[in-house]
């Protein structure tokens, strides 16, 4: 992954969270300014602080780097929800699903 790549997932991700990048700084015990300063190509963060942001997303880092699942938190919500399901639910969700696309 790019840098371009990786700093547009990180927005993605934290805007899908709606979120302000100070406002992730303080919740991962970083500095106010440690996101923004990612966010504008200062650097990556440590592989530390890239599982903290992981964490702070509910992600995992696989997660992170699948870049075709744009909110992946709320996939994981999502198929938890489903597994408690019956198999006549489930088509029906399926079938609700096919007709989004």
């Amino acid at each position: 992954m790019e840098k371009e790549d990786f700093i547009w997932r990180l927005v993605q991700l934290r805007m899908n969270k709606n979120v302000s990048a100070r406002d992730m700084s303080l919740s991962i015990g970083l500095s106010p300014n440690y996101i923004n300063v990612i966010e504008n190509g200062g650097g990556y963060p440590s592989m530390t602080n890239f599982f903290y942001i992981c964490d702070y997303f509910g992600i995992t880092p696989k997660e992170f780097f699948d870049v075709d699942t744009p909110n992946p938190a709320k996939m994981n919500e999502l198929v938890q929800a489903a597994k408690r399901l019956t198999n006549e639910q489930l088509d029906h969700l399926i079938a609700l699903v096919k007709t989004m696309k």
